[in-house]
């Protein structure tokens, strides 16, 4: 049955079973909390109201969000803040370095807010922040989840040139659905990022990209979604379900069951991705640490067998 919040709210799918949870109690999460908040860096684990932060900080891990927490654009599905940004903090990179350092963390993803009012969208922040991190953490994989840089090369090789093992940008929706969920993006230039991204660096480096379900779209949609990715050179592929995050933002159109995500996951691994995460509450950056891949260095990856996470995480 649909359910509605308060009289006159828009009317919402009942949330099913699989999709709720208990939150976990653990001292990390405090200690996590209490880090950032010296360190004084923004996540998205907050700022985009992600559901999967009580767990992910419990277990002392965060993605850090880095340019500020204002956003230039107003996606449909994001709950980041949208307004004028904020100069960028020139000691934020090496204080990214620092939580990396101190939590410990083998893999680190490092996000941002969309920077349209700089020339190169906040591209060089991201290279001062992997390098820094790098000084501190030469052993632990980097992970970069990148606004579209308006397809900038410039602005795209300016972050390959500090060589992170993982390059992700995420697609986020189908091509039908691309102008009403995301704002000015568009499905052809992220396509185009990944592309570039991957004739640049080759093997040196990983490409990582996701689709939210929920929102309206086709299953051949998803599936061209996936082939148009391979074609670009996509190499990890995540798929998980859209929640709305404030009655301000798009409404979930249909809560996509475990059992289908399985069968997305399965249909993608056989397309070619070396490594799938397929389940309701997968999110881009969640858990990213399961894909298991030396740190030595960019280029010195192996080849590793296609695997498929669907279980939650």
């Amino acid at each position: 049955m649909p359910e509605a919040t308060f009289p006159g709210a828009p009317v919402r799918p009942r949330i099913p079973e699989w999709l709720r949870f208990n939150l976990p109690t653990s001292d990390h999460f405090a200690q996590t909390r209490a880090l950032l908040r010296e360190l004084r860096l923004n996540t998205v684990c907050q700022s985009a109201m992600c559901p999967n932060h009580w767990e992910c900080w419990s277990k002392g891990t965060a993605t850090f969000m880095i340019a500020g927490e204002r956003c230039t654009r107003a996606c449909g599905f994001c709950a980041v803040s949208t307004a004028k940004p904020m100069p960028l903090d020139p000691d934020e990179p090496a204080r990214v370095g620092q939580a990396t350092q101190r939590m410990g963390l083998r893999h680190v993803v490092i996000t941002s807010v969309a920077r349209d009012d700089l020339a190169d969208g906040g591209a060089n922040h991201f290279r001062r922040t992997i390098e820094a991190v790098r000084k501190l953490c030469p052993e632990t994989v980097i992970e970069v989840l990148t606004p579209d840089f308006n397809d900038k090369d410039a602005a795209i090789n300016d972050v390959l040139e500090a060589r992170p093992h993982i390059f992700n940008h995420n697609l986020e929706t189908v091509r039908r659905l691309t102008p009403t969920v995301r704002s000015r993006a568009t499905y052809e230039r992220s396509l185009s990022v990944l592309r570039k991204a991957k004739e640049r660096m080759g093997p040196a480096i990983y490409t990582k990209s996701g689709l939210m379900l929920g929102l309206g779209e086709r299953e051949e949609e998803i599936f061209q979604a996936m082939t148009d990715l391979r074609a670009a050179g996509c190499d990890i592929f995540t798929l998980g379900q859209y929640l709305q995050p404030t009655l301000k933002h798009l409404q979930v159109v249909e809560y996509v069951t475990p059992e289908r995500f399985a069968a997305y996951g399965r249909r993608a691994s056989e397309m070619g991705f070396s490594y799938v995460a397929s389940a309701p509450m997968v999110r881009s950056s969640y858990n990213a640490d399961q894909f298991k891949a030396p740190a030595a260095g960019p280029g010195d990856y192996r080849s590793l067998p296609p695997r498929v996470v669907t279980k939650g995480s």
